[in-house]
């Protein structure tokens, strides 16, 4: 009796129950908005809630338009590289060809859509597996950007670049342009005969066939929507960095498929709406801008983000089979089944959330003041060099009495670009920055400039934007360098291939100028072959391997980092140091032993641990009011066998 009264009994109490039990994302996200909000005091409030609503906007974008593809018992593997393309080619034909920006930003959006009808051929007349169709178009997509701009930022039209901006000083135009495609997504879905059209085809394929509906031309339809999507998503993505980068938004579409499943879309089709993929995409964006916040380490935000993501897909299979309980069993238990999901979700993320509030109070939380607290945006952290700024960047703040708060961009500008927003909102007293890219970096630095925080760059500096100083080493120099011992050891004459790092990258780009430059003077050296391996050892291994296959006489190797470096002297085998020299670039701990071993004759090394202390101390300086160096130079010097036991990292 006392059951019946309750769920019988009316007001917004009894609704609002009802509408969080109903939506398990919902819940989730408001336990995590909770959650954040006592863990940090910088969280709940209007500048960091607009920061997440653009962080936010990117993803969700790109998720509205996976959401068709979802709801259809398809998947979409191409959304990240469509984006990066549309964006590229809007920024290519409005500076490069001279097309007027309006033909140009029509040419961007037809490029997505021409991509998704390319997906929905091969998956309704190839026969083609959803996978591996848009599985093919993501490396095809990604190749074509770095064809158009030659691996390297093209900057986007003014006038376009003004959807990284704000109306009325306060709302953001990604945020405005994410509730317009919702808004479009929605009415697609629920009030349209192609939205019909796709809760059809993926509840029973079959069935929507032989009830008349044309499932081929329906997913041609579905794709080119996805692609159309990611189009917009790319344009609003380059707008906000300034720039079409080649490498944007890589990894993207794992996060769009994991906002329309922890949005209550099923994997198997027949399910999903608008307004639970945006609760998903916010869900992702509070998670990693909390996580910020909270000075949690950047390799434990990838753990976080990482279960709750597999969750979300377990959930969904808890959901599935509630609601595949038999008719016969009562319509309470499919209720229960739900319910108990959802208290599920709810408490995996409050566990998840405590836990992360109690590591970052045993690091210190903030107990420390805003003014002795630092924040350390790097490119990446999966590669020693980087790992090696860290860690003079931690001594100097350990030895200041610093909280110096770390974050991995994992090369994306975007994400960098979001961290860089978090460490704004939180009123750190000074920045320090190692660009992916140093014109994306510019938009959030300026952002930083605004609110009179000090910005320190470190290895790479910031393009159309104010910092401090810049403490870097001299990879023009470096490369020349390179160029002068490699040539030099061979006599000056030989056959060389070049290792290049990650496309798009200033590094990359300054390093192989000043070889270039540096060779010149040798005109008995020849490069018989160039070729990217993205800073990556394993991928050294493997480009090396297969340049040796048309080249297997070469005399030297010049690779832009040691760790490519390395992986070409594991494919030289006994070539290497004897038959063949390799060079390399950055004295890590690894290059060094190769030097010291003889298979790597030199790298042109760095002091990274010098980058990172410099560039604290650097801040500490900016942010307490005293007068810092425009320019710190840290000298690169050649390591040989000669002077590797003497040469201090």
């Amino acid at each position: 009796m006392a059951t019946d009264t309750l769920k019988s009994r009316p007001g917004a109490s009894g609704g609002l129950r009802r509408l969080l039990l109903d939506n398990g994302a919902l819940t989730a996200l408001v336990v995590l908005v909770i959650a954040m909000s006592a863990l940090s005091g910088d969280f709940l409030t209007a500048d960091n809630l607009l920061n997440v609503g653009v962080q936010a906007a990117v993803t969700a974008i790109l998720a509205f338009g996976v959401t068709f593809v979802i709801v259809s018992a398809g998947i979409d593997l191409s959304v990240g590289s469509v984006a990066a393309l549309s964006a590229t080619v809007l920024a290519w034909s409005a500076t490069e060809a001279g097309v007027p920006v309006a033909l140009a930003v029509v040419l961007a959006v037809v490029t997505g859509v021409a991509c998704g009808l390319v997906n929905g051929f091969l998956v309704s007349y190839g026969k083609l597996p959803p996978f591996i169709a848009t599985l093919a178009m993501l490396s095809v997509g990604r190749g074509l950007s770095l064809v158009i701009s030659q691996g390297s930022p093209i900057a986007f039209p003014d006038s376009v670049s003004h959807l990284g901006d704000t109306l009325g000083g306060w709302l953001p135009v990604p945020v405005l342009v994410m509730v317009v495609m919702g808004l479009i997504t929605a009415l697609v879905l629920g009030r349209t005969y192609i939205g019909r059209s796709m809760y059809a085809i993926g509840g029973n394929e079959e069935a929507a066939r032989l009830s008349g509906l044309r499932v081929k031309r329906q997913k041609l339809a579905i794709y080119a929507l996805s692609g159309l999507f990611a189009a917009a998503a790319g344009i609003v993505l380059a707008a906000r960095l300034s720039s079409a980068q080649p490498q944007a938004a890589q990894g993207y579409e794992l996060d769009a498929i994991a906002a329309v499943v922890i949005g209550g879309a099923s994997l198997a089709g027949g399910t999903g709406k608008a307004s639970g993929t945006l609760i998903g995409a916010l869900i992702l964006a509070v998670l990693r801008n909390g996580l910020n916040l909270l000075s949690v380490s950047a390799f434990w935000q990838q753990v976080v983000i990482g279960v709750v993501i597999a969750l979300a897909v377990l959930l969904d299979t808890v959901r599935r089979k509630a609601g595949a309980t038999p008719v016969a069993a009562g319509t309470a238990q499919g209720g229960k089944g739900r319910q108990a999901a959802t208290y599920v979700l709810a408490a995996v993320v409050a566990v998840a959330v405590a836990v992360v509030g109690a590591t970052s109070l045993l690091h210190g939380g903030d107990s420390t003041g805003k003014e002795r607290k630092v924040g350390l945006s790097l490119s990446t952290l999966n590669n020693p060099f980087f790992v090696q700024i860290r860690a003079g960047a931690e001594q100097e703040a350990e030895k200041r009495g610093v909280d110096l708060t770390v974050t991995d961009a994992q090369n994306d500008a975007s994400q960098q670009a979001n961290q860089l927003q978090n460490f704004t909102s939180e009123g750190l007293g000074a920045i320090v920055v190692n660009p992916v890219d140093s014109d994306a970096a510019g938009p959030a630095v300026r952002s930083a400039n605004k609110a009179d925080i000090p910005v320190i760059a470190v290895d790479r500096g910031v393009g159309k934007a104010d910092t401090a100083a810049l403490v870097a080493s001299d990879n023009v120099e470096g490369g020349r360098l390179g160029a002068r011992a490699l040539a030099e050891k061979l006599g000056g004459k030989g056959t060389i291939v070049i290792l290049q790092g990650q496309a798009g990258t200033s590094a990359s780009r300054e390093r192989g100028a000043g070889f270039a430059e540096g060779l010149r003077a040798y005109p008995g050296i020849k490069v018989v072959a160039k070729q990217p391996a993205d800073f990556d050892r394993t991928k050294g291994l493997d480009v090396m391997t297969n340049l040796l296959q048309a080249h297997p006489d070469i005399d030297g190797v010049f690779a832009e980092n040691d760790e490519m470096a390395l992986g070409a002297i594991k494919a030289l085998g006994a070539k290497a140091g004897r038959s063949v020299q390799v060079v390399g670039f950055d004295g890590t701990p690894d290059g060094l032993k190769a030097v010291e071993a003889g298979t790597l004759y030199a790298s042109v090394a760095q002091v990274p641990k010098e980058l990172g202390r410099i560039a604290v101390d650097n801040a500490l300086r900016a942010a307490d009011g005293k007068r810092v160096e425009e320019l710190v130079k840290v000298p690169v010097k050649v390591v040989t066998k000669e002077n590797v036991a003497g040469f201090g990292g």
